[in-house]
């Protein structure tokens, strides 16, 4: 699947989940904190679909993330490991590359990623907003974070956590990609 399409094939996912429990357009919207609007948007595979509105709706529903992301449920129950690239693919946004680690495992409390962001323009920053919490960990390169209008730079081995409510963006510095590791809850 071309890098960023992955939307357009979670979207029918999306609404057969919601009908499925029996959820109206407007019910499923207050459950998880955003307009209907929003829900019909991304149900109908026009937009990026941002991860934590995802695990919302997941979690709404009573589903594993992974049923959502990749179209089949998680099964493990005591622990998973996951080889070096061997993550679940979440290509979703034209502007990072994801690879979830833990999609196997059921009832998580927590969502690790291994995130890929290239060098851009500051001018080309994506800004995103969610729910929940999110905790970086640096593994190569530079990484520019936004929050709000706070600009940071992280090195390799430096952390950061922060309120996903704030709105966010980021980018690889220096011409290189930034490689990390992302938590969301």
């Amino acid at each position: 699947m071309e890098r960023g399409q992955a939307y357009v094939e979670i979207a029918p996912r999306l609404m057969g989940l919601r009908e499925s429990v029996g959820l109206t357009v407007e019910e499923l919207a207050a459950k998880v904190g955003v307009r209907p609007q929003t829900v019909v948007l991304y149900e109908e595979g026009e937009s990026e679909i941002p991860v934590s509105y995802l695990k919302d709706v997941a979690a709404a529903c009573g589903v594993d993330l992974t049923a959502l992301i990749a179209g089949h449920e998680a099964h493990l129950h005591d622990y998973t490991i996951v080889r070096k690239g061997q993550g679940l693919s979440v290509a979703r946004r034209a502007d990072y590359d994801y690879f979830h680690l833990a999609s196997r495992f059921t009832h998580k409390h927590m969502e690790p990623f291994l995130v890929t962001v290239p060098p851009k323009d500051e001018n080309e920053l994506v800004w995103n907003e969610h729910g929940g919490q999110e905790f970086i960990y640096m593994l190569k390169g530079t990484l520019e974070i936004w929050l709000d209008q706070r600009r940071h730079e992280l090195e390799v081995g430096d952390s950061i956590y922060f309120d996903s409510t704030i709105p966010h963006a980021l980018r690889g510095l220096n011409e290189e990609e930034a490689v990390f590791l992302d938590v969301i809850s």
